[in-house]
């Protein structure tokens, strides 16, 4: 029994949580590519360098704070500059679509041509964010480090597998909980709401009935952009922040929004903890587990892990394949692509 209980902690201490965490991490960032898409139609490979602009704004605000000796600790200082990291980020992408892509949407471009311009917006923000803030990685969160600390629960338990639950995953899952519970009120009972879920749906239709396209497009953006500041701080508080590491997400995000349905918001969330699960059990060295649930003769000589860490985002990529093969509409019938 003891074995058993050792073999549920690591499982929970190795997979489960840091895959929950992540899960909510990708969720968020997948969910503002699906708004996107959904409203203006392309897939804006610039979301990640937006988390990635949104979050150093975060850290700018966040050392500020903290050398004016403002903190609401137990809780990181971040979540205190968040709302301003919101507004710059919000300033930029609006910025972004007043100069670069309402011209495009004027001359009604090809999806294809809006991809590509969202390429060129990709590098610009990319060299923005490192212009302002560099390219060291940055650990930026303060506060209380665990809810759960490793040495007490294992000097409580008796068990041999330590448990350890970092401040920063409750933060990340009940903070994702929060704004997800939000963005589906907006979505079903604002008129604002309504109004893009009707300009999805049918944007000949919604335009006949009186709906203001502008600011429908104006809405998503703003949407967007506060999805990926909050995603990008939640990672980076997790984790920690490097520009390029969001360049990298790019891969999950859109693979977990495509695996969920490109364009529908329920499969957002689903296709993030998928892509995450997927990632992190694949990457995992089984092991452990193994040595406390199986027999002697039938434990893996080696690790027992089917791809190394450093190939996880491969995971990502094949499940993305795949999807694209066998079901183009994700789990959810979203758009396909």
């Amino acid at each position: 029994m003891t074995d058993l209980l050792n073999a549920v902690v690591a499982l929970l201490n190795f997979v489960v949580i840091p895959a929950t965490a992540y899960g909510a991490q990708l969720s968020l960032g997948a969910l503002g590519v699906t708004i996107i898409y959904g409203i203006l139609r392309f897939s804006n490979f610039a979301h990640g360098d937006t988390m990635a602009f949104g979050t150093a704004c975060v850290i700018l605000v966040t050392w500020l704070f903290q050398s004016w000796g403002l903190s609401i600790a137990p809780l990181p200082t971040a979540l205190l500059a968040l709302p301003f990291g919101i507004l710059a980020c919000v300033a930029l992408v609006l910025g972004t679509d007043r100069v670069v892509y309402r011209f495009y949407r004027r001359v009604k471009a090809a999806p294809a041509i809006l991809v590509i311009v969202s390429l060129g917006v990709m590098f610009v923000m990319n060299g923005v964010t490192r212009l302002l803030i560099g390219v060291d990685s940055i650990t930026f969160a303060d506060g209380t480090r665990f809810v759960i600390n490793a040495r007490d629960f294992m000097t409580a338990t008796g068990l041999q597998e330590p448990l350890a639950l970092r401040a920063t995953q409750v933060i990340t899952v009940v903070t994702a909980v929060i704004v997800v519970a939000w963005l589906f009120w907006f979505l079903n009972h604002t008129r604002t709401g309504k109004s893009m879920r009707a300009f999805s749906d049918n944007e000949d239709l919604a335009l006949l009935s009186g709906i203001n396209p502008d600011r429908v497009v104006r809405v998503a953006w703003i949407i967007a952009a506060g999805l990926a500041t909050i995603a990008g701080t939640l990672y980076g508080l997790d984790k920690a922040f490097r520009a390029f590491d969001y360049f990298q997400l790019l891969l999950p995000i859109f693979a977990a929004a495509i695996v969920g349905g490109l364009g529908n918001p329920l499969g957002a969330i689903a296709g993030g903890f998928v892509i995450a699960y997927s990632e992190v059990a694949v990457t995992y060295a089984w092991k452990k587990v193994a040595g406390y649930v199986l027999p002697e003769m039938l434990q893996p000589e080696g690790l027992g892990q089917l791809l190394s860490t450093e190939y996880k985002f491969a995971v990502s990529f094949l499940i993305l394949i795949a999807v694209l093969l066998v079901k183009p509409t994700g789990l959810f019938k979203g758009k396909s692509v």
